[in-house]
């Protein structure tokens, strides 16, 4: 139970306020594209579904399923792979190398489009929370493990104006659950950790929030679809 009164609002972003396409639609979409070799398996043939799922195996999109398990000799890679735009790239072209996919053209073009803002979809109440958080004067950032810089997303997807700050791990030097990026955020909204929610899909990254006194609220990251209004409690717990 949330004691303190909310006066502001983290929000991870992956899973919480926009999801990335499945796995499928990114492999089709660059295919479709020109992205990768000609002739490469269409969509709906065995081979497509194939790719898929070794895709889906070795957790090779960005954004999307986490590896079943990573190779020892990425483990390293992949535990800091939020914290450079290098190392993020390297470790999710290296998955996807794993996966099967030997043309360089194809593994770049698919890193490429996991930050296209085609690639994400906000959730359908995103939009609608925002700007009652906004009506209500409640500030709001975006805190997001993440190697690349995500604010053309929100502003393709017309978002930008409603988010007060983006605290992105690659910009920060630390990685969700570690406290000091939840800090950066409650100092630019300039709130007091016991006043700023954070909302996420992870127990343990976005439960970090806790070691700092921030409540928490964890919402599930299902698909757009399926999640039509699981951040209305935000704005109970934000009443004014």
């Amino acid at each position: 139970m949330i004691h303190t009164a909310v006066n502001g609002v983290m929000f991870d972003f992956s899973g919480t306020l926009l999801r990335i396409e499945p796995v499928e639609e990114w492999l089709d979409a660059v295919l479709a594209s020109g992205g990768g070799p000609r002739g490469g398996p269409a969509r709906g043939t065995a081979a497509f579904d194939d790719l898929v799922r070794r895709l889906t195996r070795y957790g090779a999109q960005p954004g999307g399923p986490d590896p079943v398990r990573v190779p020892d000799d990425l483990v390293g890679l992949w535990d800091e792979r939020d914290l450079t735009p290098e190392g993020h790239r390297a470790v999710y072209t290296a998955l996807t190398r794993e996966a099967g996919l030997g043309d360089p053209e194809l593994v770049e073009a698919l890193y490429e489009r996991h930050m296209s803002p085609a690639a994400w979809r906000p959730y359908p109440d995103t939009a609608a929370t925002l700007r009652a958080l906004r009506g209500r004067g409640v500030p709001v950032a975006v805190v997001s493990n993440i190697g690349w810089d995500l604010r053309p997303v929100f502003r393709a997807h017309g978002l930008d104006a409603l988010v007060d700050a983006y605290v992105l791990s690659y910009e920060v030097g630390a990685q969700k659950p570690d406290a000091a990026i939840f800090r950066a955020a409650c100092t630019l909204l300039g709130r007091a950790p016991a006043e700023v929610l954070m909302v996420g899909d992870s127990r343990t990254a976005d439960g970090g929030a806790r070691a700092l006194g921030c409540p928490v609220h964890f919402v599930d990251p299902l698909p757009v679809d399926r999640r039509p209004s699981a951040l209305a409690p935000v704005l109970e717990l934000t009443g004014r």
